[in-house]
């Protein structure tokens, strides 16, 4: 398991300092990307865009949705360390699949700039960013970490892409259930029917319903697997049928989307927050029509004692009926072009 803060090194607390600015960065540019940017995406083609419902917000929710080509959909795994090659089999990064000019080259709908430098895989360069949206519609998902290859300094970079994530979902669900107490060997030491209600509780651990598939299942089983390691992690999963974007890291489940504000809205919401009108309008919404403007939430989700491990570190009975995660509370986020703005409440 990771460790915190106060158990670092100071070299390992520069480290911890530098993933954390870096990857609040990181997240504002994905925000962006995954729903603003689709957004407007649906604008422009004349298709209206559906708004998640407070029920689509319980962890539990349950919600069959077409997948559309408008919504920017990915998976995103950024590490504070360095993956392990054991874990290789699980999360697959190779040879054939690192950041290279020459990997690049396969892919068809990715155009390699004549001037294409491996430096552009590193955060600290300038394009980074653009070079990660553009290779972010490859299918599966892209893996930035710690650069293996410098010992010296802490670096991060863009080290894969297509990463499969290849860890059955009965071992993840196994991993969980160890760790919370729920069975002390095998997933299958109390049969069959509460095997699979503990597959089913994996995903409500991670704030989705069982039925869902492709990235947000990837995504889960991931953020699962890296708990194992000694350094933080933090995976993002920008989902089309949910119309949202997971984050999975070291504080917990939370779940961005967006949320219409009407003009009528504006003026109490402002006065709520001790602002004026036109400042709230120019820190935290972006425009979509002449009824509404548009701005990313962000749901933050908590365990309860049934989804944390016994403080006396007993076996315990599975109860299916209790819930393993509930919502906390929900903000709203300045937008990404602001930076001395912080998030105020939501709802």
């Amino acid at each position: 398991m990771w460790l915190f803060r106060e158990k670092l090194s100071y070299y390992e607390k520069v480290r911890r300092s530098l993933y954390e600015m870096l990857r609040d960065s990181l997240e504002r540019h994905l925000m962006k990307i995954s729903l603003v940017d689709s957004f407007y995406n649906y604008q422009k083609n004349n298709i209206p865009y559906e708004f998640l419902t407070k029920t689509e917000l319980k962890p539990r929710a349950r919600k069959m949705g077409k997948e559309s080509e408008l919504f920017n959909a990915f998976l995103v795994i950024f590490c504070e360390g360095t993956i392990p090659p054991e874990l290789k089999n699980y999360i697959r990064f190779f040879p054939e699949n690192s950041v290279t000019k020459r990997n690049l080259e396969y892919l068809a709908n990715f155009t390699i700039h004549k001037k294409f430098h491996l430096n552009i895989r590193y955060f600290d360069n300038p394009h980074f960013f653009e070079f990660i949206e553009k290779l972010l519609k490859v299918d599966y998902a892209l893996l930035i970490q710690q650069d293996p290859t410098v010992k010296k300094k802490t670096r991060y970079c863009l080290t894969h892409f297509h990463v499969k994530i290849d860890w059955p979902i009965a071992d993840a669900a196994e991993d969980l259930a160890k760790y919370l107490r729920y069975i002390q060997n095998n997933l299958y030491e109390h049969g069959d029917k509460e095997a699979r209600i503990l597959q089913n509780k994996l995903f409500e651990y991670y704030g989705c319903h069982h039925s869902v598939g492709g990235r947000r299942t990837a995504g889960l089983i991931a953020a699962q697997l890296l708990r194992r390691l000694d350094f933080i992690s933090t995976i993002y999963v920008s989902s089309s049928e949910s119309r949202a974007m997971y984050k999975y890291s070291e504080r917990g489940v939370s779940k961005f989307y967006l949320v219409q504000i009407f003009n009528d809205q504006i003026e109490e919401i402002a006065q709520r927050e001790h602002i004026s009108a036109e400042r709230f309008r120019n820190y935290y919404l972006y425009p979509a029509t002449r009824e509404f403007y548009i701005a990313i939430a962000e749901a933050i989700y908590e365990h309860t004692i049934y989804g944390r491990p016994p403080k006396d570190g007993k076996l315990r009975r599975l109860k299916p009926a209790y819930s393993w995660l509930r919502l906390r509370e929900e903000i709203l986020h300045p937008k990404d072009s602001v930076f001395d703005a912080r998030p105020i409440g939501w709802q």
